[in-house]
């Protein structure tokens, strides 16, 4: 198995990358999705469970007739804040997160990407993504069909993360510091803004 990871900077681009990818076969439990929701993403979703920081509904209808996203749950992520999320990704960092001391459940989100294979300044990258206002969509599959979902995530306009890295890079970052401040709504719709391509 390989873990195939791919942050977005639009949710809808995230929907449309995860609806793809359970179209060409992959099954729902394989894919997971974690959302920045200070834009209420949830409130989209008839299947959404409420009540941040406890991880309801955290894959409950995975796997079932409506597909991944019927199953959002919200939950918070020290650093990053209410995000909407579901799947293996989520219930493993939701896991990660009520078991930590406090002060290292940053490891949650971080290590719940490493522990599947996602290299470490990627899974730093797509947490700072998360916390300023991003989707993250990451998919288990075989090594065989690894190839074809990468190509569907970036078909789905997904953020390269050697370009991302740089660009966060520029600006002082080094890694996701979960003891940061959340991104306020009006500071992620100007993150998005400065890397919005002419005419979207």
């Amino acid at each position: 198995m390989k873990t195939v990871s791919a942050l977005f900077d639009d949710y809808k681009d995230a929907e449309t990358a995860v609806e793809a990818l359970e179209r060409s076969g992959v099954p729902s439990e394989q894919i997971s999705i974690v959302s920045n929701n200070a834009h209420d993403h949830d409130k989209d979703h008839s299947g959404a469970a409420n009540g941040a920081g406890t991880g309801a509904g955290l894959g409950a209808v995975v796997g079932g007739a409506g597909g991944l996203l019927t199953g959002l749950g919200m939950i918070a992520i020290p650093g990053v804040g209410p995000v909407v999320a579901a799947g293996w990704l989520a219930a493993t960092a939701v896991g990660a997160v009520a078991g930590a001391v406090a002060g290292g459940a940053a490891g949650g989100l971080i290590g719940a990407l490493t522990d599947s294979g996602v290299p470490e300044a990627d899974a730093h990258v797509y947490a700072e993504g998360v916390r300023r206002g991003g989707t993250l969509v990451t998919a288990k599959v075989e090594d065989a069909v690894a190839l074809n979902t990468e190509t569907i995530l970036k078909q789905s306009n997904w953020v390269d993360p050697v370009e991302r890295r740089n660009a966060y890079t520029k600006q002082g970052w080094t890694k996701f510091d979960d003891s940061l401040d959340p991104y306020e709504p009006a500071a992620i719709e100007e993150e998005r803004a400065r890397y919005r391509q002419p005419g979207v």
